[in-house]
């Protein structure tokens, strides 16, 4: 883990990035840590940096994926050889930060951690799940082989991939779930899924709330559906 940055992408979340950032110094000592403030207006912020992360502050709102690329751009900057990527929610166990450094270790360039996989992990609401099924269905189809959790955001990233999205257009500012995983695999990356336990959000979330959910799934779909005749950057196969 000695290269290894952790990229958390945060919003408005003081109550848990403290707990999240402390976990993850006593699952992995000396690990460098970075939070995106994807324009908190709270003190996601100075806590984080207080807790010992390096931060890096949108001036306002910019979408999670926005938030993710920024942390990618960071970490090539800086040299390092990977990144492991968590929610700032608390809903990602550090303990299971083991199992993906392991993966990209043996040369993996996209760990993604699956909660169904982990006897242990929390289960999602029944519309959720079905949305989670859907997409994982999808990405299975279009990779040939199972996908259990396509829009998992605890993943490992090798440095060939961080290459990849960070080219020009290779990533999505608003949802990159089930789209890139899709994209990463027509580009020839090998990508494997772990074991690893997740734990539910007590607020449920933002994104699952009101017209959310419909918009996300219509967006998605349409994403999906335009993966297969997207020209990929000049040099990937």
């Amino acid at each position: 883990m000695e290269r290894t940055l952790i990229v958390i992408p945060a919003l408005n979340e003081q109550r848990r990035i403290g707990e999240l950032l402390s976990g993850i110094r006593r699952a992995a000592p000396g690990v460098s840590l970075l939070v995106v403030d994807d324009g908190s207006r709270d003190a996601t912020a100075s806590i984080a940096a207080a807790a010992g992360a390096r931060v890096v502050s949108h001036p306002f709102n910019l979408g999670y994926g926005a938030a993710l690329s920024s942390g990618y751009r960071y970490a090539l900057r800086a040299g390092f050889g990977r990144v492991i990527q968590m929610d700032a929610d608390g809903q990602h166990d550090p303990e299971s930060l083991a199992r993906i450094g392991e993966r990209l270790d043996d040369g993996v360039d996209l760990v993604l951690g699956s909660r169904f996989l982990h006897a242990e992990s929390y289960r999602p609401p029944l519309a959720r799940r079905i949305g989670i099924l859907l997409f994982s269905g999808l990405v299975s189809l279009a990779l040939g082989r199972r996908i259990s959790d396509a829009t998992t955001g605890f993943q490992g990233l090798s440095a060939s991939l961080l290459g990849f999205y960070t080219q020009q257009g290779s990533f999505p500012a608003d949802y990159p779930d089930a789209n890139i995983l899709i994209r990463c695999g027509r580009a020839g990356f090998r990508i494997e899924e772990v074991p690893v336990r997740m734990r539910a959000n007590p607020d449920g979330g933002t994104l699952h709330v009101g017209l959310k959910p419909l918009v996300y799934i219509l967006r998605m779909l349409f994403a999906v559906a335009i993966e297969s005749t997207r020209r990929l950057p000049r040099g990937v196969s």
